[in-house]
């Protein structure tokens, strides 16, 4: 197998991880930065009040989109990795 395949095949892998993982990474900048501003607004440093809404919003953001991730990795295999595999 040559080197230019490899290598394409896991550049367009590494683009895949990064579409597929952008909006649970944006829900939880988002949750991340307005609960510390909350915090910063009302001095309140709880811990779990951190925690718990990130994890809430990251969830919810996974739920949504999970058919969106799983179309968009089986169209990667299907179209990129199974032919290698094959010899196609």
């Amino acid at each position: 197998m040559q080197d230019a395949i490899i290598f394409d095949t896991l550049r367009q892998g590494l683009w895949v991880a990064t579409i597929i993982s952008t909006p649970i990474l944006t829900a939880a900048l988002v949750a991340g930065v307005s609960v510390g501003l909350f915090q910063a607004l009302t001095s309140i440093q709880e811990m779990t009040l951190t925690f718990v809404p990130k994890l809430a919003a990251i969830v919810l953001v996974f739920w949504v989109s999970m058919s969106f991730m799983t179309t968009t990795l089986v169209d990667f295999f299907q179209q990129e990795i199974l032919p290698l595999i094959a010899g196609v």
